[in-house]
């Protein structure tokens, strides 16, 4: 049973188990061992972090843990998410790590993998790597312990590959740009991009100071941004979160659309341009029941997967299809990149903006959402509320009251100790009814006997 490891590797708050220095460098060291499996001093690994304070003790622990057992580590400092994956495979690297807790506040922090083909690792390989964790690892000889060294150029080299996929021969040569960073990994390279292709680019969040990624800005918070939208008349605002892996598209009023109104977008144009494989969009479980009526009204097909933008892309590379995403912004197009990216779809949102010559807020509003209404409830840990009768019990009377108008999914958070409750119902009186009977009872069930 992997206990370290959740939906998208190791996470917690900062200087707290599992997150600690001492912790980074065991899973360096298991990481460096299951990779360097011949012995031989050949192998490499590539990390990049965020802006968060905590990146550096962990930087620094998991480059310990690495070369100890003579992997060589090439370090790209604050780079994208996305940015990790792509390198890791131009630099003919074994492993790819990327320090971060992506939305989360400066707190918490993480360690996401990425194998050699530039994709997370699977839930096998992490289980490996967790069992050597506690294993009784042997260092490498002296003569063989391995060397570290700072990679400069890596955004710039990120940059040109997201400049790469936008249609060639186009600008943004009289676009007014809202860029949000989040005071995070994308501070730098997200307003370089949009103002090298001509765009007039009004930047948010990209001030960090290690303690302000996600702080009233971002993906997650983008009440900043759209009054920066509307205070200078800008065109569209893109919002990401503190790695840029996930994106909020605003509108020019400042109104919001999310993964699942961008996806549905970005669904219908590959299908007439002939690029949707298998006229097929990959999205969770999460994704509006909306979403799936506009795609099957439009011939079509929706494939489900578990909460976790690595399981959207399992998916799709084992059904062979090229787009999914998730509802709060990770966009995959695996034509372009192995994880999700908000910078790059970002620029696909403003090429369809100048192929059609439409306003963002005509291009973000495909489908009517069935109301949805999401509650969490925090948990201690070693608590498991869901497993309580009760609770189930109120989980089954939900779904029978709302029968086929509606639907309920109860989970919990792969990164947090939330439970999520959610659901979707036409009927909104209804909708609030169930949710709030099953949020009783989840609280019930977390408070000590």
């Amino acid at each position: 049973m992997r206990t370290l490891f959740g939906t998208d590797g190791v996470r917690g708050t900062a200087n707290t188990w599992p997150m600690t220095a001492d912790m980074a460098l065991k899973i360096g060291a298991a990481a460096g061992r299951y990779f360097r499996n011949d012995g031989s001093n050949g192998h490499r690994v590539v990390i990049g972090k965020d802006t968060r304070l905590s990146g550096y003790m962990f930087e620094n622990a998991l480059t310990a843990g690495l070369t100890s057992t003579g992997m060589n580590v090439l370090l790209l400092g604050p780079v994208p998410t996305p940015a990790v994956g792509l390198l890791t495979t131009s630099m003919r690297a074994d492993l790819g790590i990327m320090i971060s807790a992506s939305h989360n506040p400066h707190e918490d922090n993480g360690i996401k993998f990425f194998g050699p083909d530039g994709f997370k690792l699977s839930d096998a390989a992490e289980a490996e790597i967790e069992a050597l964790v506690s294993a009784d690892l042997a260092p490498a000889m002296p003569g063989n312990i391995g060397r570290a060294r700072r990679v400069d150029d890596g955004r710039f080299r990120y940059a040109e590959r997201v400049k790469a996929t936008f249609p060639q021969g186009m600008r943004l040569d009289g676009l007014k740009v809202v860029i949000d960073c989040a005071n995070g990994a994308a501070h730098k390279v997200a307003p370089e991009v949009l103002w090298e292709l001509g765009a007039d680019v009004i930047p948010v969040g990209t001030s960090p100071n290690g303690l302000n990624i996600n702080q009233n800005c971002g993906s997650t918070s983008t009440g900043t941004a759209a009054e920066t939208i509307v205070a200078h008349g800008a065109d569209i605002g893109i919002c990401l979160d503190g790695d840029a892996d996930r994106v909020m598209i605003l509108d020019e009023t400042g109104a919001v659309a999310d993964g699942d109104q961008v996806m549905a977008l970005f669904a219908d144009r590959w299908a007439r341009q002939q690029r949707l494989r298998d006229g097929t969009l990959v999205a969770t479980v999460m994704s509006n029941l909306g979403l799936e009526r506009f795609l099957g009204g439009k011939g079509l097909k929706l494939q489900r997967t578990k909460v976790g933008d690595r399981y959207v892309v399992e998916a799709m590379r084992s059904g062979g299809w090229n787009l999914g995403g998730e509802q709060s912004g990770h966009i995959v197009m695996t034509d372009y990149a192995t994880t999700g990216d908000g910078l790059l779809a970002g620029l696909q949102f403003l090429a369809a903006m100048i192929e059609t010559d439409q306003p963002a807020s005509r291009l973000a509003r495909n489908f009517e959402r069935v109301p949805q209404l999401l509650q969490n409830v925090r948990y201690e840990p070693g608590q498991d509320p869901l497993s309580a009768e009760s609770v189930q019990a109120a989980i089954t009377a939900a779904q029978g009251d709302m029968g086929e108008t509606g639907r309920v999914l109860i989970r919990k958070s792969g990164t947090e100790p939330l439970v999520r409750v959610m659901a979707e119902c036409e009927d909104e009186a209804m909708l609030a009814r169930v949710v709030e009977s099953i949020v009783s009872e989840v609280k019930a069930a977390t408070v000590p006997a």
